[in-house]
């Protein structure tokens, strides 16, 4: 079995790639909703910023652009070349991180220093960070599987790294990344096999930084205190969420019409990024929405059958990538959704492939790449050695017991005795 998987490895780079289509079709189409929304929502942003009106539109294009060809590299590269890697992209995540606070790298917007210069246009870190780190815990499960699941510090490890990875993101600050990575790593590490009291303790030890991370900054308790009243200060405090509410509320079931919204005339604030859902349910309606979330689902739950797939033909760190990358992206469309709709407190979270924004739109193009390899390996590659340690979340057939063998019996020692007289 090991030689025909070596083998299948070495002409699977011959073989042309068999692109999942529920992936691929529900990622364009998605790509397609958000150039259109991107259109609709920023005209008269830029054309009032002085730039030309289709500015932001051209931009979020060449990005996707950009993030098509990453992607196509990506689908180069073999799972197993992937996984040799990842305890090295954990060691380029947090001087990353740190860079943006280097004078003359980190870009300051909002009060926020998240983006570094690259020449072309700034790249926000920690886009590129999520998916280095699902790469490392994709990795670490498979090397550490039996201390994942049989001890504590198995599952502190992982963790721990997370944590240090959401302090560097609570200096920028950029409290909606730090979230997201460690809501992901938990997912994983739970997949990994970790025990949940294990989990469970490290929570505990963690509650006070989460409570204190949550109060440390103004902004932060204003934004807490806002969100369980926006309407008490409407044009202050609530300004964002009451607009954001108002943009829902016009467009009932069937919208005002694409282009026909009224709260992205400067009404609402960050319409063509944080809250273009808004303007979306405004123009499109209910029914625009939930035609949204059906692709978002859709696209989410075909990771997680992939990831299952992949668990199944013991393929351990494709299975635990695809998986992480699927959390990762279901995560980050409910916390936007939620934050649109007034269920959760703001954060700076972009809608993936639908908001503006360049290095979001890139690396949700890597991230639908890999996505993409792990299905073409899964139906490429024979079944891994069943030699190898299977997920504890995957259910595995014990192989049936042999019946043990009675001893014979020893003659009686009177009469072996009596034989030999």
């Amino acid at each position: 079995m090991a030689q025909a998987r070596r083998k299948s490895r070495k002409t699977l780079s011959r073989q042309p790639l068999v692109l999942d289509p529920w992936i691929t079709g529900t990622a364009l189409a998605l790509a397609m909703v958000g150039l259109v929304m991107v259109a609709s929502a920023s005209l008269a942003i830029a054309e009032n910023a002085g730039m030309h009106p289709l500015h932001y539109v051209i931009k979020h294009a060449i990005a996707l652009g950009l993030g098509v060809g990453l992607g196509a590299i990506c689908l180069r590269i073999p799972m197993d070349n992937l996984e040799r890697a990842s305890p090295f992209l954990m060691l380029l995540c947090l001087p990353l991180l740190m860079l943006v606070f280097v004078p003359g790298f980190g870009v300051t917007v909002n009060g926020s220093t998240r983006w570094i210069r690259t020449g072309i246009l700034n790249f926000q870190v920690v886009e590129a960070v999520k998916l280095m780190t699902a790469v490392y815990l994709a990795g670490y499960l498979v090397r550490q599987s039996a201390a994942v699941q049989q001890n504590f510090m198995g599952t502190l490890k992982p963790l721990a790294v997370a944590g240090m990875i959401a302090l560097l993101l609570l200096a920028q600050p950029d409290f909606g990344g730090a979230v997201l990575i460690l809501g992901m790593t938990v997912a994983m590490v739970w997949q990994g096999g970790a025990r949940f009291r294990d989990l469970a303790a490290v929570g505990i030890m963690a509650l006070p930084l989460m409570i204190w991370a949550a109060f440390s900054e103004s902004y932060r308790a204003q934004r807490l205190k806002t969100f369980l009243d926006p309407w008490a200060d409407p044009f202050d405090g609530g300004f964002q969420l009451t607009q954001a509410l108002i943009a829902i509320g016009r467009g009932e079931w069937l919208g005002v019409g694409l282009g026909g919204s009224i709260q992205k005339l400067f009404y609402l604030p960050e319409a063509h990024t944080d809250f273009i859902l808004a303007v979306l349910a405004e123009e499109l309606g209910l029914l625009g929405v939930l035609v949204l979330l059906t692709l978002f689902a859709l696209l989410v739950g075909r990771g997680l059958l992939i990831a299952l797939r992949a668990l199944q033909l013991r393929h351990h760190f494709s299975g635990f990538l695809a998986f992480g990358l699927s959390v990762l992206l279901g995560l980050q469309v409910i916390i936007s959704v939620g934050v649109n709709f007034g269920v959760l407190p703001t954060k700076g979270l972009t809608l993936p492939l639908i908001s503006s924004g360049g290095s979001s739109a890139m690396m949700s193009c890597v991230l639908i790449s890999l996505l993409l390899r792990v299905a073409h390996e899964n139906e490429q590659l024979p079944a891994g050695k069943s030699a190898e340690r299977p997920s504890a979340r995957q259910p595995v057939r014990k192989p049936a017991r042999k019946p043990a063998r009675k001893p014979a019996r020893k003659p009686a020692a009177g009469k072996a005795r009596g034989a030999t007289a």
